[in-house]
């Protein structure tokens, strides 16, 4: 098979593409974390790689280093060793690398690599004249994807465009030495909605603030219930497009057969039922934001018009044959992964990378479990000030369940169940304590409690939950034959996700 062959026209067009809007992005960029962020994530989605790596070199020491990651392979304890000893290879070459199957490589000391995941391996150098200031690491783990010179080259180009942007020396102290302020961020962001502290957050929060500062199209991937349309409206009301509508619509819940109607509007006479003239969602966002969530779950024929769409800056109602011009910002959803939807053709790829301008991944609770106690807290205060309670708190015994639970509908869930807990409380109730547990929850507890013996209701339900996620997660892979896309579709959770459980769990493939 010739190289034309496997990386069709429109395929490379599409990559050259996402690196003309990757150098857009970046000039808009004032957050060098941010700048690394977006790097890395792009050249990961550009050339399809299970990990990916950036390392760049403090220029007032040259020897001090940090590293930033897309996406790590699961279980792979030995990527970071495979990181320096390929980088320092580049670096002391001053030269790319690119090998099929990196332990093998002859270039490499026999045996170096015997332990790590990886099999396909790409490396390439950012520069600032002849001066090499970090390095872009791309590993994949399937024998059948092995990255080739047309990768190779894309990667050389991308990091062209990066480097100008990567090389401030002013810049880059800052990011190694001054930890980014905190406090007035999550103030802002909780009178927006969004409440949380930990880390992952916190990463989304910048994520969300550099996003505003643009005006492209972004695309958020989560599992549902994690927070999707909050952030979104967050990017609208502190963009330049705030004082416009948001309009939001779900993919999923109309009828295939309404969707162009829905979006594009019709005419009077264009089709049965159609008794009058209607405004489409996208002219209704006239100068504003349009939210597409579950964008996944468009029809296929569908598609192609929204790329049209996207692509034209103008849509023509059905029944019609006037086009109108739009101006409108989109933000796309999804909880399943879209890349791997594409790699499946359940979804297009031109229309893909036309969504994936500015990629945001939303965290599910299950990687943000030290903020369950306070989001808890938070939601007991606002539901009892709904229905007039007065509840202090949450008893610890109860906060250590709901802190260790698995909770698959994520934020969205925890709310739920607080809610719950409020309205079963009695009135002159002061605590939320196990006696205020529906019984599906307490048998729940009782059950993590058996198990554990004589432990502590939280050693012994974090035990106990990791078994069972342990077992779901690897009976899920093996039934798929250890396809990952497979078995987070069988799990009812997005591929990143299931890579986070993977490593977590320590769950590799034999």
């Amino acid at each position: 098979m010739s190289q034309d062959d496997r990386l069709p026209r429109i395929d490379r067009l599409n990559r050259l593409e996402a690196i003309v809007e990757l150098a857009q992005l970046l000039g808009e960029q004032c957050d060098y974390e941010e700048v690394l962020r977006l790097v890395v994530e792009k050249a990961s989605d550009v050339v399809h790689s299970d990990a990916a790596f950036i390392m760049m070199i403090n220029p007032r020491t040259r020897d001090t280093i940090k590293t930033v990651f897309a996406r790590r392979l699961p279980g792979d304890a030995h990527a970071h060793f495979l990181h320096t000893n390929v980088s320092g290879w580049v670096i002391l070459n001053n030269s790319a690398l690119v090998s099929p199957d990196i332990r093998s490589d002859t270039r490499f000391r026999r045996k170096l690599f015997d332990k790590v995941q990886a099999r396909s391996v790409l490396c390439v150098p950012f520069r600032a004249g002849k001066t090499i200031i970090g390095t872009l690491l791309l590993l994949n783990d399937d024998d059948s994807r092995s990255f080739d010179a047309d990768e190779l080259t894309i990667m050389e180009q991308l990091s062209a465009v990066a480097s100008p942007f990567l090389h401030s020396a002013e810049a880059v102290g800052q990011f190694f030495a001054s930890p980014l302020p905190k406090h007035a961020l999550l103030q802002k962001y909780a009178s927006l909605g969004l409440y949380g502290r930990c880390e992952a957050f916190i990463e989304l929060l910048h994520a969300i603030e550099a996003a505003s500062r643009s005006d492209v199209r972004i695309l958020l991937e989560g599992e549902s219930g994690t927070g999707k349309e909050l952030v979104a409206r967050a990017v609208h009301r502190l963009g330049a497009r705030c004082h416009n509508k948001f309009v939001a619509i779900d993919c999923g819940a109309i009828q295939p057969n309404l969707v162009e109607s829905e979006l594009f509007g019709h005419i009077k006479g264009a089709f049965t039922g159609a008794a009058t003239n209607r405004t489409g969602l996208f002219e209704e966002a006239h100068e504003g934001t349009l939210f597409m969530d579950e964008v996944n779950n468009l029809p296929v024929e569908m598609q192609s018009k929204l790329l049209r769409v996207l692509q034209e800056q103008a849509i023509r109602p059905v029944g019609s044959n006037m086009t109108r011009k739009v101006n409108v910002r989109v933000i796309a959803a999804s909880s399943s992964r879209l890349r791997s939807l594409v790699d499946e053709g359940q979804f297009r790829e031109d229309l893909y990378y036309r969504l994936d301008v500015y990629p945001i991944v939303v965290p599910s609770l299950d990687e943000r479990k030290e903020d369950i106690p306070f989001l808890a807290e938070h939601f007991l205060k606002k539901f009892c000030s709904a229905q007039g309670k007065v509840v202090d708190g949450i008893h610890e015994e109860v906060l250590d369940f709901l802190k260790h639970r698995h909770w698959p509908g994520n934020v969205r869930e925890l709310e739920n169940c607080v809610e719950r807990l409020v309205t079963l409380a009695g009135k002159g109730q002061s605590n939320i304590d196990r006696a205020v547990l529906p019984p599906e929850l307490q048998k729940e507890l009782r059950k993590a409690q058996r198990t554990g013996g004589e432990s502590p209701v939280m050693k012994s339900l974090k035990v106990s939950m990791r078994e069972v996620e342990e077992q779901c997660v690897r009976g899920a892979l093996e039934r798929c034959e250890w396809n990952q896309s497979g078995a987070a579709r069988m799990l009812g959770i997005s591929e990143h996700t299931l890579r986070y459980k993977m490593g977590k769990l320590q769950i590799r493939k034999p």
